[in-house]
């Protein structure tokens, strides 16, 4: 199986008892309250949504504002922005001169709803928070997009700390990114800390310290917390940090030269040894930041490739005059919609949720590429310029990124063309009747049955989809300690009942289920082959809890069991209608299989080591209702500990600052049982 990259797909799993459906983007406050006009639904008689559009055009006001189209079943087919509704939405009804994909959302539209704005500017911004949030089938999508890090100069503490930061920016201090990853945030914390030797304890590690930990013997922390250095001078060491990341970073680069020479020249050699080991460090930063360009203070480098029906965005990230590099992205987009159109689409949600750069640097010109720079403009408070450069260092940068596109898109076509070759293999060895296009595999772990959890991992033609993953804690106290089957029988009958729930109709036939992926891009929910990890007995007891469901014969479940002496090669396959049997050391499907199954056993160890980690640092506090973390922080400073809480007397509760007569009362008699 070829390599899947980290940076795509969800690293979390969810519980069963979670939607399946990815969580939507939180709505805009400002668009909260906005009232939708319910423009109709499809007039009685009428055969096609061309008709509903067309009856609805004459309703329409001539300004700004937003659409939806809807299909039968009320999920939304596309949102859409226009300077004049009236105008936009009556091109709809016009028969001819669409493409496939515009012919098609128009045929599915059974119902429109309509919204007006004050400018064109609103309505783009609506569009793109609304599009995120409701995940049309036929617009432009964004997928993956994950929140950025950054790095943080804490400045709410005496000695201020270096540290990565993700999310809302509510602490006091200095923000420097966004970076592509955090792995580079991290390497670029480990040289800040050599070159700088800032601290990045925690405030509560900070105040406990009575002498220097490792990080000072070696080298990679000055000490503040117990006074190795003075809080003046850890300060002029902090805003030289600060002063590099701000792009000053040649002036410090001289700053730390002149002050190794002097020390040299004083023949205080140890010193000087400390200032040519943070050099050195601040050329570890420098040389892993590839491109660092003379003329580009601050600007997102965007760069659109596409090719074999895929589209790949590179962004590249430059701050301060310095790279803190790049990230692909992979949108959904019918292969017939124009670059210039994707981009747009593509920016404006990027955008959505993160300030943008001062300059954007674009391949191409874009059609309303003004009304998207104002957009941006408001949305960040300060003006952003949109810039297609034609020669020079920005046109260098623009091709470079280009090449990235370019090379990412080629290795995810091979990734694609490798997956497809191993799924219509795993149709050709196991007989099924078309490549699989959403795999389950099913787990289970514990230790001696305490804190079992069942797993379940999703995997199709773009490889494991993390998203997706469920963990099951088992619920089912008649389950015998360590009895497999008994588990497995409550992972697949909460799993499958839930489906049958949301998808009544069951599993949708092959052709129906291979269109509406072609037309939405997206995994079916039912799943065309089940793995177990386990022999005759785990998938007996799988298909038992099928053929109740009523649904056996239309999932197919295939066993897993291992070899000889448990050895990885030598697995038997259990499929229902044949005979157990094993694969050939070095066939390609065998080595999938293994990956799956491997893949459930990480997920399945990784979710029961959680819940036994939680279990381990339970608080018999948590479960007394009314007691949250103040009473129970002020219960633990005034007792010690949990235990010596459940020991205290009613009286000794009263003392407690924060603790009532009533909540005493009610802590009392959680710990002492009454007849």
């Amino acid at each position: 199986m070829s390599k899947i990259d980290e940076d795509f797909g969800a690293e979390e799993a969810f519980d069963e008892d979670e939607t399946a459906e990815e969580t939507p983007a939180p709505l805009d406050p400002r668009i909260a309250a906005i009232d939708w006009n319910d423009g109709g639904h499809l007039p009685e008689g009428a055969s096609s949504g061309a008709e509903l559009i067309a009856s609805l055009v004459k309703r329409l006001p001539n300004g700004p504002g937003v659409y939806r189209m809807f299909d039968e079943a009320g999920d939304v087919l596309y949102v859409g922005k226009a300077r004049s509704l009236k105008k936009r939405v009556s091109s709809y009804a016009r028969h001819g001169g669409h493409t496939n994909r515009i012919a098609r959302m128009i045929r599915a539209t059974r119902h429109m709803e309509f919204v007006s704005t004050r400018t064109e500017t609103e309505a783009l911004l609506l569009e793109a928070n609304l599009i995120k949030r409701l995940r049309p089938r036929f617009n432009v999508l964004l997928r993956d997009d994950k929140s950025f890090p950054y790095i943080l100069v804490a400045e709410d503490h005496k000695a201020p700390a270096i540290m990565k930061h993700r999310g809302a920016r509510s602490r006091k201090g200095a923000y420097f990114g966004p970076f592509a990853s955090a792995g580079s945030v991290g390497r670029t914390v480990n040289a800040l800390q050599r070159a700088f030797l800032i601290r990045t304890c925690t405030d509560s590690v900070y105040a406990t310290r009575t002498r220097p930990c490792l990080l000072y013997q070696i080298k990679r922390c000055s000490a503040p917390c117990t006074r190795e250095i003075s809080l003046e001078d850890y300060g002029a060491l902090v805003g030289e940090a600060k002063a590099f990341l701000s792009g000053r970073s040649r002036e410090v680069t001289k700053g730390l030269s002149t002050a190794m020479q002097e020390a040299s020249a004083d023949l205080d050699f140890e010193r000087a040894a400390i200032y040519r080991d943070r050099l050195s460090a601040l050329s570890h930063i420098q040389s892993h930041q590839g491109i660092n360009p003379q003329s580009v203070e601050e600007a997102d480098v965007f760069a659109i490739h596409q090719e074999g029906g895929l589209t790949c965005i590179q962004v590249f990230f430059f701050r301060t005059g310095q790279n803190w590099g790049n990230r692909a992205y992979f949108p959904k987009a019918d292969p017939s919609i124009e670059p210039q159109e994707v981009l747009a689409a593509f920016i404006a949600q990027f955008y959505d949720d993160k300030p943008p750069a001062r300059l954007l640097l674009l391949p191409i010109a874009m059609e309303d590429e003004e009304l998207l720079a104002e957009a941006l403009s408001v949305k960040a408070g300060r003006k952003v310029r949109l810039q297609v450069p034609a020669r020079g260092e920005k046109k260098d940068l623009v091709d470079h990124a280009g090449a990235n596109a370019r090379e990412a898109l080629g290795r995810r076509l091979a990734e694609s063309s490798s997956q497809a070759r191993l799924l219509d293999g795993l149709r050709e060895t196991f007989g099924l009747a078309h490549p699989p296009r959403r795999i389950e595999v099913y787990d289970n772990s514990h230790i001696m049955g305490t804190n079992a959890v069942g797993a379940m991992i999703v995997a199709g033609p773009e490889g494991f989809a993390k998203g997706q993953y469920r963990k099951f804690n088992i619920r089912d106290t008649t389950i015998t300690p360590g009895d497999d089957f008994g588990m497995m029988r409550e992972v697949m009958t909460r799993r499958f009942s839930r489906l049958l729930k949301e998808h009544e109709d069951g599993p949708t036939p092959a052709s129906a289920a291979l269109e509406s992926e072609d037309e939405a891009g997206e995994m079916p929910a039912w799943p065309d082959l089940v793995l177990i990890d386990g022999g005759k007995g785990q998938i007996s007891a799988v298909r038992e809890i099928l053929d109740q469901l009523g649904i056996a014969d239309k999932v197919t479940t295939i066993g897993v069991a291992k070899g000889v002496d448990r050895d990885a090669g030598r697995e038997r396959f259990i499929v229902d209608g044949r005979e157990p049997f094993s694969l050939p050391p070095r066939d390609p499907v065998l080595y999938f299989v293994q990956r799956l199954r491997d893949e459930a056993h990480r997920f399945a160890i990784g979710s029961h080591r959680a819940r036994r980690k939680k279990e381990l640092v339970k608080n018999p506090l948590d479960e007394i209702a009314g007691i949250g973390p103040s009473r129970k922080r002020a219960l633990l400073h005034h007792f010690g500990t949990a235990k010596s809480v459940s020991r205290a007397a009613l009286g000794d509760l009263l003392k407690v600052d924060g603790i009532s007569e009533a909540m005493a009362k009610s802590i009392y008699d959680h710990f002492h049982e009454r007849g």
